[in-house]
């Protein structure tokens, strides 16, 4: 677990927040729906700061339920080897076909 920007660090946690870890390059991948204001912090803030520092470090960031599902399905593809290059004539044939 690794605190947000915005949250007081509780008693014997890490006093890094995500945004360090992102600058220090320590985080692949960034999942970041942020979503109204909860306990006392600013999620929009946060969340800002988050993707903010996700592109100055050139780190894949999703911001989309959607999106997630994407990459996941991407990921699946590559990990099965299912990813090939086809024209978009082929690819648009193909779902309409469906």
């Amino acid at each position: 677990m690794i605190r947000k920007l915005h949250e007081t660090p509780l008693p014997g946690q890490e006093p890094s927040t995500i945004v360090d870890k992102i600058r220090e390059q320590d985080v692949d991948l960034i999942i970041n729906t942020p979503h109204g204001i909860s306990a006392g912090t600013n999620a929009r803030m946060d969340g800002y700061e988050i993707r903010t520092a996700a592109v100055a470090e050139g780190i894949p960031c999703i911001t989309t339920v959607q999106g997630l599902a994407a990459a996941v399905q991407g990921i699946e593809a590559l990990l099965e080897q299912r990813v090939g290059v086809r024209s978009l004539q082929d690819w648009a044939a193909q779902v309409t076909a469906s």
